[in-house]
């Protein structure tokens, strides 16, 4: 699985864990609903600084985030 791929599931999974709609991420991380939503569906990629707001928010790895850790 591609690291785009794979960030896009993690990030959706921990939102729906959380019971978190992408408005309410949105608002946490300093980002616009688009932006989450985008990430989700693999059209975006986040820079380092929200790679690292969201991990965390989280309170996961970056590297979990991208794919790289289990």
């Amino acid at each position: 699985m591609s690291v785009r791929k794979e960030f896009a599931y993690r990030l959706k999974d921990l939102r729906m864990e959380k019971g978190l709609t992408l408005k309410q991420l949105s608002e946490h991380i300093g980002v616009s609903f688009n932006t989450i939503s985008r990430w989700e569906r693999e059209e975006r990629v986040p820079n380092i600084e929200n790679i690292v707001a969201l991990a965390e928010f989280f309170k996961v790895s970056a590297d979990y985030l991208c794919g790289l850790e289990d």
